[in-house]
């Protein structure tokens, strides 16, 4: 036990939400309030461009009601960003706010370049002799962050993935005379954790149970290949359903689609794979139609089929953010470690923020099939439990009844920041 740090907390978010995302919060606001050396409770608006910016809302002031909605509302309470720290001015200023409120306790909810970012800052004021514990919170739906056996945010996009594909399959078993070629294209970049949540959909666990085609980004497509398949596929079922990732590679692995923009971080853009897919069809196939569907955003937007079981352990991060803090550790990541036992069941540990920053996951190749369009019965050993359990939404005049922020401004105290 260290010696007891006094002063305010403040907590933000960064990168793509997720369904589960504000319960972290929630779980950083309800254990902050248990601490007398914690005085206030700050969010940074729109993650740590915000906090340059110096707009801070008092998350103290909010209802108690407001904070359990956190547990079942989608997208970022507190706004996100996708904001690269451009300079070492960068840095300097958001020790200056900190300064400026008497910040001792940061916690950032993110993934990958969001911790990346923390540990940046920690360094800094380690350097300058400035009192400050860091702590980073795991979050993102693609589940490739290093050390932590998964991440909140994944079991509820892979529950959504699977439920959605089910139920479109059966929409296509209905419509299919041998001659449909129903795509999916999902998030995940170029790692296939995601893609591979679709096979949770197989009601028996069977090659030709739909999704019949599953195309990872780490196997490299090889068009005539996939042409050969769909029509092996069709000969013996009404319709074929495939699942491609977004980061889908040719031969000479470069993405199938890709866009020309890149965000800060120069990742590029992805999407478009199931369209390519769709054209291909229709090109090599004569007689069958094909249709491509692109989930976007409602992966991880959907709340109200998100797992239980994912919410309750991004809750549980964020309360362990704020215990491990209090208790003297900074420079960590919170991590989620699956029990040894018969029952699932996880606790959480903590990396150092330095061996998670820009470091990612991937996806086990073992856990592929040779077929190379499948996944084995390993992959459904390690997602099925994170899927469990239903988050319950209240709803208000048939749809979800989803919490707002009253987002009450903590008063400036620096001049404004010129980036």
């Amino acid at each position: 036990m260290s010696e007891e740090l006094t002063g305010n907390v403040l907590v933000a978010q960064s990168g793509g939400p997720t369904a589960v995302i504000n319960a972290s919060l929630a779980g950083v606001v309800t254990e902050a309030l248990n601490h007398g050396c914690i005085e206030e409770i700050y969010g940074g608006l729109n993650g740590i461009q915000g906090i340059l910016n110096e707009e801070l809302i008092d998350l103290a002031e909010e209802s108690q009601q407001a904070i359990r909605g956190l547990r079942y509302t989608p997208s970022s309470a507190l706004g996100s960003c996708r904001y690269k720290m451009k300079s070492q001015e960068d840095y300097e200023r958001v020790l200056q706010v900190f300064q400026a409120h008497n910040i001792r306790y940061f916690f950032y909810i993110g993934g990958n370049d969001s911790q990346d970012t923390a540990n940046k800052i920690s360094k800094l004021a380690k350097e300058r002799g400035y009192g400050l514990r860091v702590i980073g919170i795991p979050k993102t739906v693609d589940n490739d962050l290093p050390i932590t056996d998964h991440c909140p945010g994944y079991g509820s996009v892979i529950k959504y993935i699977a439920t959605t594909v089910k139920e479109i399959a059966l929409d296509n078993e209905s419509m299919g005379r041998h001659d449909f070629v129903s795509i999916v294209e999902v998030m995940g970049r170029n790692a296939g954790w995601i893609t591979a949540g679709a096979s949770l959909a197989k009601r028996r666990n069977e090659v030709d149970d739909p999704p019949h085609l599953i195309l990872m980004p780490e196997v490299r497509f090889d068009p005539t290949a996939f042409i050969a398949r769909v029509q092996e596929v069709l000969r013996k079922s009404p319709y074929c359903m495939v699942v491609v990732g977004e980061g889908l590679t040719d031969q000479d692995g470069n993405f199938v689609a890709a866009g020309s923009s890149q965000d800060s971080f120069g990742h590029s853009a992805l999407g478009g794979v199931g369209e390519y897919l769709r054209d291909l069809c229709e090109q090599h196939l004569g007689g069958v139609k094909a249709r491509s569907c692109k989930l976007g955003i409602a992966q991880r937007a959907a709340a109200h089929c998100s797992s239980q079981t994912d919410n309750d352990e991004a809750f549980l991060a964020g309360t362990a953010a704020v215990k491990a803090a209090v208790d003297g550790h900074t420079d960590k990541m919170i991590t989620l470690i699956r029990t040894d036992s018969d029952f699932y069941g996880s606790e959480t540990g903590m990396a150092n923020l330095e061996d998670v920053a820009n470091n990612e996951k991937p996806f086990p190749t073992q856990w592929i099939n040779e077929d190379g369009v499948s996944i084995n019965f390993q992959f459904y050993k390690y997602a099925s439990p994170l899927i469990q359990g239903e988050v319950q939404v209240p709803y208000e005049n048939g749809t979800p009844k989803y919490m707002n922020f009253t987002g009450n401004r903590v008063s400036k105290e620096l001049p404004p920041y010129q980036s």
